[in-house]
Parts: structure tokens; C-alpha cells; sequence
């Protein structure tokens, strides 16, 4: 059987035929072609030559920055453009700038990198920008790119095996530099170049609603050496190191810093001759030492010492503050609590005693500075615009950006850069807003939506019913209920309470209460946001302030919620497929369509906590009027003062809380803080709106530095009148308007 198989096989064996000549013969006999092949003779053209020289990189900087950055949103290393030098210096010669030979490797390079898919920083020490540069050196003659009759890239061919193995290359820095490419975000939002609306689910708002939880937003640092964000790699955990916790105190100061010395009061002017404002410098408080009896701007951070006395602290070190002759800036305009960074402007008096007079001592990050600051005015760091921070050249409503500084680049929400999706969000949104749905992008906001209290119940059917009865394109897109949903901390025991038992029995019903609205459940997206006194932290704090951020409320207790927006849906036959009930942290933030526009809801009371750690300082004093002034004779008793305006309060907490760029400005024993996730707490940069839901103050609307704060206040208003109380806010517009009804 073997000699058969091999038998078998050899019959099968293709011929290999003898003549392998491919021109057809006109006589097969001899074996003559049809026509006698002739030899071209071989012409060797002279190639041009190039004198190559030696290009500095700092006189190729201003045309490489046009073309990579300001053309193709490319960012070159000091490596990468020493090595374009070099390439443009071997391979155009003397005429690289005059005749524009420069220019045109530029462009080709910078398309090659964007079409292998390189990230937005074009590194120069890797292998993609050599193997870019290795197969662009054969395509140069005479200082200029020969254009092939087939290129794999843009107008120079590669090999197969050099493609292969530089998208090979490309694929390993995209993987590597995870954050970079990460922060275009295209992928997070489904966008494409081409895409249109002609997808049904386009033309939806709903579509571009994200919500991004407190846990989910990334986590960055600023690096002041390098001026940019990065990434925090290690996995967070609930039982850090005690460094995290320098560190967390570390990365507010260091983000105010940066903040404060590009503002134009902090920059030094070019012409000394010409006459402008006078510019301010901060002094670190390790150089006060040896300067006393001088004046000086301190940035730093108030803290209480051990001895109890007030002091103010930076990256160098810790002095004690004498705040008795200060006065605040603006005057009744703002809180100032120890937590928060403050400008001080005062005098430095050192102690001649011989004690603490040198760095060293036991408080303070760097050591205790012997000595006192006598401050003369304390204000807070000037705020920064949202646009200003992301580097946008125009006001958010508007469809163009520019390329001026910033960090338009860093994705600080994890859902795409503004650089890199903004521009083509804006164009979404408007055609979105304006054409399908003008009147949709209105949230409803509610807050201390108290479900142990029957009257909340009836509040919330009277304002549901309002919006019931609308179409469609006119409902909200968003409904978002705020607690506690309690009164008390009912998981505590509070106030006689049955525990869990009796908390998912309120949940149960407020969901017959959403049942009763079938429109609003389907074209709407409802968002609950939980509250001191809701599960699980409020089982041990009874209600008190406890760590935040806080997780959300457990599913344990919402599955009939739940259930009620399932069997809508049903009902609605998929209709209703982008609306939902979300259970997100506290805080969160809602981005719509994109960096375009960012709101942060938070829950707490902060007024409250502000009052009582604020600073007294001395009240003003008056001018004792002379014995022959006319104004000093005995008159009538003029009328009180008018009472202060409703807007003095709304004012003073939005400047103390977005100068200081985060939520919260207190000392981590007043409220305490996750060290490894202080990050969602941080407002920078600046959102579009932001939820300050604090039930023991009225309801307000404030902008300040583009900016609107809203407070909704509770939804039941004082004691004995049944008045329900909740905000519109207009998200495109940027503005929020109080709204109540009589119930």
C-alpha cells in the first residue's frame, strides 16, 4: 500500500516544463522570438547635487511650528525637530527656505504621521518619525520630493515590508502613549469625519447626554516641571499611603500657582519704559528669612497650628499670620476659611529672640519660619475663564477655535478633548438644537427631595404635570432629583426608623408616583443624585458629613424604580431607548455633546459650613468727625440701613467657592475627603454650570467668570404654605431660572 501511495502521488506530480522563455516563438522548432529583443541602452541621468550643511533647529522652529502645529494640530519635540533639521539640512541644501523646500517635507511628514495614525506628540527619539524620515530620503532629489506613480502613504511609496513594520512601530507608541490618544476621545462618543445625521439616533440630544460619575473621571496630576496633566497610573484604593494626602494638598496649590502666574497681573512687562500696570510677585515664605520689615505677596495655603494660632503655608514652608489689621478683598465678597489658598499682602516682622529664626522647625511642609506675617489684605486667586483654560480663541456658543495656549488638549473627563472633538461637537449641537429640537436642551432640576414626607409627593405630581402634557421636542431633556431622600438618617435609626426596610418602602413610593408620567419616562432622562442621609455612609454618620465623594444609591433599594422605566419602555415599543434612570455619585457631572458643555452637580450644604469656619475680620473704622464740622451737630436719627440685597449671599459663595477651584475648600477634619479620588472634586477648568444644591439657602442663579451657579433651593418652601420649588436651566444658554408653583 506505501509503494502504491507513492505511485499513486507521482502521477499527480505537475510537469515542469524546460522552456521558460515567455516571449511566444514564431517557430517553435527553432525556437526564434517574433520579434529580436533590443536592449535599451542605459542613460544614467545626473542627479542634482545638494550641498547639505548643518540647519540649527531653533531656525527651522518657526516653519515647522506653522506646519505641524497650527496646520495639523501636531506638537514636535525638541528630538523630533532636531532631527527634521538634520534630514532638511542633508537633503534641500542652501534652498530650503527660498525656494520652500522645507515647507513641503513638513507637510509630507506631517501627513505621513497622522495617516499611520501617530499620536498628537510627534517624538523624535522613537522608531515611527525615523522609519517616516528613512523612506522619505530615496523620494529626494534635487531638494524636492519625487512624486511616485503609486504611494502607500501620501506622495512617497513604501515596501511592503517597511510599511508593515512601521505601522508595526506606530501600533506599539499608540498602545504605550494610552493617555495621548485617549484624549482625542473619538472613539468614547462614536464620532466620525464623516458622519452626518442622517442616523436616527443622531438627531436625538439624548444621544450626546453622558453622565460621568465620580469614580469613572480620570485621574490627573499637574506636573509643574513638564506644564502639562498627567494620567495617575496606580489603582486607587480606600486606605492609601499618608503621602497621597501631601500630595492631595500639593496638587491644589500647585494648580492655583500655574493659574495665578499666567494671569496678565502677574506678568512682568517687556518695554520698562512704557507705562503700565504695576504686576505682582509672589514671594516663596523660605525667602523671608533675612527680610524683615519688607513687603511682600505670599500665596499659601491657611492652616490652624498645633499652638491653635492662624498660619499660612506653601511648598517651602509655614509661618504664623497676624490677620488683626487685615481687611478682605472685596470687601463682605467673599469666605475665608483655613482649606483654602489666599493671597496675602503684608509685612514680614522676624523675632530676634534667637528662637525659630531658620527653617526647620516642626510645622508647616518645609518648616516653620520664626517670625509673624502681618497681613494688610487677603483676597483669593483671580479666577480663570473656562475658554482661557482650554486655549478657545471665541466664546463657547461659537463654532471656531484657535490654536492659542492652554491645555485644549488634555482630556479632563475622559469623553475627548476640546482640541481634538470640539469644534465638531459645536457644529453637532447646533444643527441638533436649532433645527430638530430648539426648545430640548432644558434640564429640571429638583433638590432635598425629602420621600418620607408626604407633601413632597404631591410637590413632585404638580411639577411633572406641568411638563406631562407637552410634545415631545418641547419636554426636558433631563429631570434630575437631588437628595437626601430623607429627612433623617433613617439607616441609623433616626428618628424611629425601621432601617433599610423602610427606606426602599419610600422608594417604592416615589416609584408609583414616576409611574403616573409615561411621556416624561420615555422622552426624558431621569438622574438621582444621593445626600448625607441616604444609604450606605449615613449608617454610621447618622446624617453627618461624611467622606466624599459618595457612592450611589445602592441598587437594593431601586429596583422598582427601575422597573417602572423598563415596562415604560416596553410599552413605548424601544421609543424611549435613550431615555433612563441613572444612579450616579456625589458630585457627578453631565457633559452635552462632548467638552461643549460640562455641569457639576453637588450636593451639600455649604453655606452653613463656610459661616461657621469663615475668618472675622476687624470691622472698618470710622472717621471721628472734628468738633467744627457741621456734620457733627445734633440731628435727627437718620433711618437704619437698607437691609442687604437678596444677591449679596449668592455672590459672596460663588467667588469663594470657583476662586478656590474646588469643592471643597475645608480642612479634611471639617469635611473629609477620599485622598485618591479628590480629583473629581477639582473645578479646572472652569464647567459651564454648576449645581451648588444647598437646602438651607434660598434658590439663586449666579454667573461669575462664564460661569452659572444655580442652587435650587428645596423643593418644599417654608413651613405651612404649600409652594413647590425647583429650576429650569437652559444648558446651550447657560442660564437658570427659579421657577414655583402653589400646589
Amino acid at each position: 500500500m506505501k509503494n502504491q501511495r507513492q505511485r499513486a502521488a507521482a502521477l499527480f506530480r505537475p510537469s515542469v516544463s524546460a522552456d521558460l522563455n515567455p516571449i511566444p516563438s514564431s517557430s517553435p522548432a527553432f525556437g526564434t522570438p517574433v520579434h529580436p529583443i533590443r536592449t535599451p541602452p542605459t542613460t544614467t541621468t545626473a542627479k542634482p547635487t545638494i550641498l547639505p550643511f548643518l540647519l540649527p533647529a531653533p531656525t527651522l522652529r518657526p516653519i515647522a511650528f506653522r506646519t505641524f502645529t497650527k496646520k495639523h494640530n501636531l506638537t514636535l519635540t525638541s528630538a523630533a525637530l532636531q532631527a527634521l533639521a538634520t534630514f532638511i539640512g542633508k537633503n534641500c541644501g542652501a534652498g530650503w527656505r527660498e525656494e520652500g523646500l522645507a515647507e513641503r517635507v513638513l507637510e509630507e511628514v506631517a501627513k505621513s504621521w497622522k495617516k499611520l495614525g501617530g499620536g498628537v506628540i510627534v517624538d523624535g527619539e522613537g522608531d515611527a518619525l525615523k522609519g517616516i524620515l528613512k523612506n522619505l530620503e530615496p523620494c529626494m532629489s534635487g531638494g524636492r520630493i519625487v512624486q511616485g506613480s503609486s504611494s502607500t502613504l501620501n506622495s512617497f511609496s513604501f515596501g511592503a515590508g517597511e510599511e508593515a513594520r512601521t505601522n508595526a512601530v506606530l501600533e506599539n507608541i499608540a498602545l504605550s502613549r494610552e493617555d495621548s490618544q485617549a484624549s482625542l476621545g473619538v472613539s468614547g462618543l462614536e464620532i466620525d469625519d464623516d458622519e452626518g445625521l442622517e442616523e436616527e439616533g443622531a438627531k436625538d440630544p439624548r444621544r450626546w447626554l453622558k453622565v460621568i460619575g465620580a469614580f469613572e473621571q480620570p485621574r490627573l496630576v499637574y506636573n509643574s516641571g513638564k506644564k502639562h496633566f498627567e494620567k495617575i497610573t496606580a489603582k486607587p484604593t480606600l486606605f492609601p499611603s499618608a503621602s497621597h494626602k501631601t500630595h492631595l494638598f500639593r496638587h491644589r496649590y500647585t494648580l492655583i500657582h500655574q493659574r495665578l502666574l499666567r494671569n496678565d497681573a502677574f506678568q512682568p512687562s517687556s518695554n520698562p519704559s512704557q507705562t503700565t500696570p504695576k504686576s505682582y510677585k509672589i514671594t516663596p515664605i523660605a525667602n523671608l528669612l533675612g527680610r524683615s520689615g519688607s513687603t511682600h505677596l505670599l500665596l499659601g495655603l491657611l492652616t490652624i497650628s498645633p499652638t491653635g494660632t492662624l498660619a499660612i503655608s506653601d511648598l517651602t514652608g509655614s509661618i504664623a499670620l497676624d490677620l488683626r489689621h487685615a481687611t478682605p478683598v472685596p470687601a463682605e465678597g467673599a469666605w475665608f476659611t483655613p482649606g483654602m489658598t489666599v493671597l496675602v499682602d503684608g509685612v514680614y516682622e522676624e523675632e530676634y529672640g534667637g528662637a525659630g529664626g531658620q527653617l526647620g522647625g516642626g510645622g508647616g511642609v518645609g518648616g516653620t519660619i520664626g517670625g509673624r506675617f502681618v497681613g494688610f489684605s487677603v483676597g483669593g486667586p483671580p479666577c480663570e475663564r473656562r475658554e482661557v483654560t482650554l486655549g478657545t480663541g471665541s466664546s463657547s456658543t461659537s463654532t471656531s477655535t484657535t490654536s492659542s495656549g492652554g491645555f485644549g488638549w488634555t482630556d479632563f473627563l475622559g469623553i475627548g478633548s476640546e482640541r481634538a472633538i470640539g469644534p465638531k461637537m459645536r457644529q453637532l449641537s447646533a444643527s441638533v438644537l436649532s433645527k430638530s429640537h430648539p426648545n430640548r436642551a432644558t434640564f429640571l432640576i429638583l433638590s432635598s427631595l425629602h420621600l418620607n414626607v408626604p407633601k413632597t409627593h404631591d410637590a413632585l405630581r404638580k411639577i411633572l404635570s406641568l411638563y406631562e402634557t407637552l410634545p415631545p421636542a418641547s419636554q426636558p431633556l433631563a429631570i434630575v432629583l437631588i437628595g437626601s431622600f430623607v429627612s433623617h438618617a433613617v439607616m441609623a435609626g433616626g428618628g424611629g426608623g425601621g432601617g433599610s426596610i423602610e427606606y426602599k418602602e419610600y422608594w417604592d413610593l416615589l416609584a408609583g408616583t414616576l409611574a403616573e408620567f409615561p411621556a416624561l419616562i420615555v422622552n426624558s432622562t431621569f438622574i438621582f443624585v444621593p445626600g448625607d442621609n441616604d444609604p450606605w455612609a449615613s449608617s454610621f454618620a447618622a446624617g453627618g458629613s461624611t467622606a466624599i465623594p459618595r457612592h450611589a444609591i445602592p441598587d437594593l433599594f431601586t429596583t422598582r424604580v427601575r422597573r417602572v422605566f423598563a415596562n415604560a419602555k416596553a410599552e413605548a415599543g424601544g421609543a424611549g431607548g435613550g431615555s433612563q434612570a441613572i444612579f450616579t455619585t456625589n458630585p457627578t457631572r453631565l457633559s452635552l455633546f462632548g467638552p461643549v458643555r460640562e455641569l457639576v452637580i453637588f450636593r451639600d450644604d455649604m453655606v452653613g459650613r463656610l459661616r461657621r469656619s469663615a475668618i472675622t475680620f476687624p470691622p472698618p473704622r470710622k472717621p471721628q468727625p472734628s468738633s467744627t464740622d457741621p456734620s457733627s451737630m445734633d440731628l435727627d436719627p437718620s433711618p437704619p440701613p437698607p437691609t442687604q440685597p437678596p444677591t449679596t449671599l449668592p455672590r459672596t459663595l460663588t467667588k469663594s467657592i470657583l476662586d478656590q477651584s474646588h469643592l471643597s475648600p475645608f480642612p479634611l477634619s471639617t469635611r473629609p475627603v477620599l485622598w485618591d479620588h479628590a480629583g473629581c472634586l477639582s473645578l479646572y477648568p472652569l464647567p459651564s454650570a454648576l449645581v451648588l444644591a444647598d437646602g438651607e439657602t434660598d434658590p439663586f442663579s449666579v454667573t461669575y467668570e462664564g460661569c452659572c451657579v444655580v442652587n435650587p433651593g428645596a423643593v418644599l418652601g417654608a413651613e405651612g404654605r404649600r409652594v413647590a420649588r425647583w429650576c429650569e436651566f437652559d444648558v446651550m444658554a447657560g442660564r437658570g431660572v427659579g421657577r414655583d408653583v402653589v400646589f
